[in-house]
């Protein structure tokens, strides 16, 4: 069965409402959880993403929220830390190690961090691969040298909740010839989406397609219930015949 991860930013609207959205998504057939770590500059995500950041930021997020959380969830299902370089430099990588094997965190995403100089850093800790469709035979081959539990391919040249296609089947053969770690695409999958972007590939990460539901004027209760709906919708779609 094809897997469904969800992206969701920590702490908004509060802590204690992401840990709600969790375990409904958990019920509703998400399989793991890319657990955001607001940042003042995310670089690799869209105006959607940006938002949630920002209000979670002014709302007074603090890193001890994304422990808090991990440590309500991440023995439920599989976690992993979405964040930028600077949230792991300016605690101490170290210090985010410690921490995530506490809590039992899968893995880190680190979108900013690039090939080269993620080499220091990936024997301390499991970091997910990136592949872009930019990125030559050669390139794919030295990024996926010893990937770490899935790696996730980059729909497009961009940022995260943009409509645009790029055909793939490429890349994806060649990365199913040189490793059989598990590969999950991302950017721009959601529910009229998910089905075509699932083909061929072992799973798919969703992001503003559920963030965009807290910007909503609706009560929290509406806000989990209408994401819910839609990780179930996403997640059927991915694994029709």
């Amino acid at each position: 069965m094809k897997k469904l991860i969800a992206y969701i930013t920590t702490g908004y609207p509060d802590k204690e409402f992401t840990i709600d959205l969790i375990y409904s998504l958990k019920e509703n057939g998400v399989d793991g959880i890319e657990l955001g770590i607001p940042f003042s500059d995310p670089v690799a995500d869209g105006r959607i993403i940006q938002e949630v950041n920002k209000r979670a930021l002014d709302n007074g997020y603090k890193i001890k929220d994304t422990f808090y959380v991990s440590e309500k969830i991440a023995n439920e299902i599989d976690t992993y830390w979405m964040g930028y370089f600077n949230n792991f430099y300016h605690k101490g990588y170290d210090f985010m190690v410690e921490k995530a094997k506490e809590y039992n965190v899968k893995g880190f995403i680190i979108p900013d961090l690039p090939y080269e100089e993620a080499i220091e850093y990936e024997d301390k800790f499991p970091l997910i691969s990136f592949v872009a469709p930019t990125d030559n035979k050669e390139r794919i081959k030295k990024i996926l040298k010893n990937p770490k539990e899935f790696i996730y391919l980059v729909a497009y040249a961009g940022i995260t909740g943009s409509d645009k296609k790029e055909d793939l089947s490429e890349i994806i053969k060649y990365i199913k010839e040189i490793t059989s770690t598990p590969l999950y695409i991302g950017f721009g999958v959601n529910e009229k989406t998910a089905k075509e972007k699932a083909k061929d590939v072992d799973g798919v990460i969703v992001g503003s397609a559920f963030v965009k539901v807290l910007l909503e004027d609706i009560s929290n209760t509406e806000k989990i219930k209408q994401i819910s709906q839609k990780a179930k919708i996403i997640k059927e779609a991915i694994n029709e015949n």
